[in-house]
């Protein structure tokens, strides 16, 4: 008698409700997958934190010599050392600094703002104010300001407004001290009212 082996394959039918399951968790996972790695190379390249409306108070041996406030502030870890300690002021930033009397005597704002770790240069860029105590005004759109050295400097146009409407100074870039009482401008041209008791602009406090 001859005898017959029949090989049987079985083939499990899935419901389609899990199929459908499988492919959307796949989609799923493979968009996960793509924003993890999209995360990573964020970190990866900026290597910063970012903190939300902030105040900085800086003082020099319990004495308060300004403030800081803005709606961001990114300070930056890069491996690199290229940034490495830099703070950035994104979305604009004011400082206010203070006499020993604790008095307000200048101001500055800017739309954005960066302060470089290593060399200690502050650098403000787009509609930069910077107000004195005497009521003075100036105004560019870049200036840089060396703590180290404390001195303003800039490479592009600015203007000042003076005191009373006493006159207003322009030109092509100019170097500072930080209480503007010597003041070297290039390229300047401008118009000043004189009184009595002074002869040459009075740019400081």
């Amino acid at each position: 008698m001859q005898r017959i082996c029949i090989k049987i394959k079985k083939f499990h039918v899935l419901p389609l409700t899990i199929i459908l399951l499988g492919a959307i968790l796949s989609f799923a996972c493979e968009n996960d997958l793509k924003d993890i790695d999209r995360i990573a190379n964020i970190k990866k390249e900026e290597a910063v934190d970012i903190s939300k409306h902030v105040t900085v108070i800086y003082s020099d041996s319990a004495r308060v010599k300004a403030e800081l406030t803005a709606p961001e502030m990114r300070v930056y870890h890069d491996t690199t050392n290229r940034n490495q300690g830099d703070y950035e002021f994104k979305k604009g930033v004011k400082i206010i600094f203070f006499d020993e009397e604790a008095k307000e005597n200048q101001r500055i704002t800017s739309n954005y703002a960066k302060q470089y770790a290593k060399t200690g240069i502050i650098e403000f860029r787009n509609n930069v104010v910077l107000i004195m105590e005497n009521g003075s005004i100036v105004k560019t759109e870049e200036l840089f300001y060396d703590e180290k050295n404390s001195k303003y400097y800039n490479t592009q146009p600015i203007s000042i407004e003076f005191t009373d409407g006493r006159g207003h100074m322009q030109g092509t870039s100019f170097t500072s001290d930080s209480n503007f009482n010597d003041v070297e401008f290039q390229g300047s041209t401008g118009l000043y009212y004189l009184n009595s008791n002074q002869q040459l602009p009075g740019f400081g406090n």
